[in-house]
């Protein structure tokens, strides 16, 4: 975790949060009081994020945070996950901020561990897209890989994937391939995406190295997966959800990419509570 990177997403979250000053706990909390409160499970899931919920309050100062648990650990209804100790005004200007980032974090690795789940016993293996929510990327593919899944490419920078609009713009497959292939570094592999079995021809003649297979129903996945035979890596991408998600993995793809991780989550239910003075 670049943490530069993910101080800086917290200090403008706080910011957005209290622009000024929280005016009801200053109304009502002395700056120098101290309390406790629990942070407590409500959801059965994966808990993700802890450090980033601890660093919520490292940067606003005073205050002491200990973890029953780690990120991965599987969390159960009523489960205190840590306590935390400190200035009381710094742990409830905090909470909200710090809870939002955990139990955002928690339902992505959560969601992602029910669609590892789903495809046991396949050499498939689950991947995140750049489906992510605005600046908060970095958060949200590490919860992807807490949850036991994989990271796609990171940002346009990390790696090359033609998809349909480049195919458009270049006139083809086979033109779009030649001319990456003359202008990125040496090394980086070519991914293509594809949307039928002519394609995925084109595509293995053209030397991809990963052909994606979008939006392909079941028979035609089957299909270009034989048709391919090893000669590159398959991945398969679009309308998958955990309904489908086994049937698709048995297809023989290498590689599962699912939208659905990042940008339609439901965040695992964590609430702070019980608080008393110190």
């Amino acid at each position: 975790m670049n943490w530069i990177i993910v101080d800086d997403i917290i200090k403008k979250a706080l910011e957005e949060d209290c622009t000024f000053k929280d005016i009801t706990t200053s109304s009502i909390v002395k700056y120098n009081s101290n309390c406790q409160v629990e942070l407590i499970d409500k959801e059965n899931g994966i808990i993700a994020g802890l450090e980033v919920f601890e660093r919520v309050f490292n940067i606003l100062g005073g205050v002491n945070i200990s973890f029953n648990k780690k990120d991965g650990d599987y969390v159960n209804v009523g489960e205190v996950i840590g306590t935390i100790k400190g200035n009381a005004h710094n742990i409830l200007v905090g909470e909200r901020v710090a809870l939002n980032f955990l139990q955002r974090m928690s339902g992505i690795a959560t969601t992602t561990y029910k669609a590892v789940n789903l495809i046991v016993g396949t050499k498939a293996k689950i991947l995140d897209t750049r489906k992510t929510t605005p600046n908060l990327r970095i958060l949200e593919k590490y919860a992807v890989t807490v949850g036991g899944g994989y990271n796609h490419r990171f940002n346009l920078s990390d790696g090359v994937l033609i998809k349909d609009n480049h195919i458009d713009a270049a006139g083809g497959i086979t033109e779009a391939i030649k001319r990456v292939k003359n202008n990125i570094p040496f090394g980086r592999k070519i991914e293509v995406e594809a949307e039928n079995l002519e394609q995925v021809k084109e595509a293995l003649e053209a030397g991809a190295d990963i052909i994606m297979l979008d939006n392909m129903n079941i028979d035609m996945m089957e299909k270009a997966v034989k048709l391919v035979d090893k000669r590159c890596a398959t991945e398969a991408s679009g309308n998958i959800s955990l309904d489908n998600i086994n049937s698709i993995a048995n297809t023989g793809v290498d590689f599962i990419s699912l939208g659905m991780l990042t940008h339609t989550i439901k965040s695992l239910d964590i609430s702070m509570k019980n608080l008393i003075w110190i």
